[in-house]
């Protein structure tokens, strides 16, 4: 029968250890079982942390599994798959927020980082701008386009029409790989000519095009490809 937390030394359980030492001395499982609070029949709440993190590939699956991958396993229901939404949610609006006070490229890790949190687990191809003023802080990331297993269907004319109507003068865009493979096809590559050639009409600039997967951001700018 696993261990309960209540029954672990009080310097070994989650909640302790984490005020005691802070958050980064927690195993994965550890800050998991903190959000979880239970465990179920048989697991304590580490346990479950861990079957969770092995299961969905990690904290980055983890995060970002839907309600019903999620509520398909034993013990766990509509509350702890809020508060797991609710974490990468909070994560990705201080990510937000950071690229909001300065200039998104005098920030590029912070851009990259977002790109992750909100592309590279989704299950379906999705194409998403980051549109910028002048001083190229951020006005708004929106999500253009979302498709199937394997490709979703981006418009330029629509990238444009959104560009004009939040008065952008640069963007970058970006989309997922759910293969995991971050290299550009050639299908990506003519599409980012065309943006670039559109969005140029009405003096808006393409600043870069990232492929985005689970474990990689490949950046269209910083391999020559733009």
């Amino acid at each position: 029968m696993a261990t309960r937390i209540a029954d672990l030394p009080t310097d070994a359980r989650p909640r302790e250890k984490l005020l005691a030492h802070g958050a980064q001395v927690l195993a994965d499982a550890e800050l998991v079982a903190l959000l979880l609070r239970t465990g179920v029949r048989g697991a304590s709440a580490i346990d479950l942390g861990a079957d969770l993190i092995t299961r969905f590939g990690g904290l980055h699956g983890l995060l970002h599994a839907d309600e019903a991958q999620l509520r398909a396993i034993k013990g766990l229901g509509p509350a702890k798959y809020a508060e797991l939404a609710a974490v990468l949610e909070l994560a990705r609006r201080a990510l937000v927020e950071r690229m909001a006070e300065r200039a998104m490229l005098d920030s590029p890790q912070a851009v990259r980082d977002y790109l992750r949190l909100w592309l590279g687990g989704q299950e379906v191809e999705v194409f998403a701008a980051l549109f910028l003023d002048t001083r190229h802080q951020l006005i708004r990331a929106v999500e253009l386009s979302r498709g199937t297993l394997a490709h979703t269907s981006v418009y330029p004319r629509e990238v444009v029409k959104q560009a004009l109507a939040l008065n952008a003068a640069a963007i970058i865009v970006a989309h997922n790989h759910p293969s995991g493979v971050a290299e550009p096809s050639a299908a990506d590559r003519l599409l980012t000519d065309h943006l670039k050639s559109a969005l140029a009409l009405v003096d808006v600039r393409l600043l870069d095009h990232f492929v985005v997967t689970r474990e990689r951001v490949l950046s269209f700018a910083g391999t020559g490809l733009l």
